[in-house]
């Protein structure tokens, strides 16, 4: 199965628009969550990754009892209404969507003027890495096409265009 991610750049209607300037400020790992913070019903297990436009963590929901991915801005960056509003229209977009090869969105919100994003946990590896370990067999490249396909098609028959489809936002899950 392959789930679509976003990663800031989706918009809404038949053309896609700039999402504005850069953030003013760099990512740092000094700025990570730790294990056991609290955010919302979400209990912080561990870092999964993060980059100029957020952090992702493995999460537990509280509630649910189940294990969640939560994305956030990196410190410092919700306080830029440019960051802290291109993270909403992530989240609006990601929300409006419901297809096997979208990642599914759960929850979002803000706790303590930090915007946060809950989605499913995917299990298993970006294109990006798998490509990285070698050529694709002709079968599996037309399998993930087809998925990718199909989930873009999903997002613009919804009005959304993604904007930022490389092999770092496509996830293969191991489920069949």
């Amino acid at each position: 199965m392959t789930a679509i991610m976003t990663d800031g750049a989706v918009s809404r209607g038949a053309i896609s628009l700039p999402t504005g300037p850069e953030p003013r400020e760099v990512y740092s790992p000094a700025m990570s969550l730790s294990a056991g913070t609290r955010i919302g019903r979400f209990e912080i297990t561990a870092l999964i990754g993060a980059g100029g436009m957020g952090e992702v963590y493995r999460a537990r929901d509280t509630r649910l009892e189940r294990e969640v991915a939560i994305k956030v801005l990196p410190a410092g960056l919700h306080r830029d209404r440019d960051s802290v509003d291109r993270f909403g229209q992530e989240a609006r977009a990601a929300s409006a969507l419901n297809h096997a090869a979208i990642l599914t969105v759960f929850d979002a919100g803000t706790e303590d003027g930090q915007p946060y994003l809950v989605t499913e946990l995917l299990e298993g590896s970006t294109l990006r890495q798998r490509l990285n370990a070698g050529t694709l067999p002709v079968r599996e490249a037309l399998d993930i096409a087809i998925q990718v396909a199909g989930g873009l098609a999903a997002a613009h028959l919804a009005g959304i265009v993604h904007r930022d489809i490389k092999p770092e936002n496509v996830f293969l899950t191991r489920r069949s």
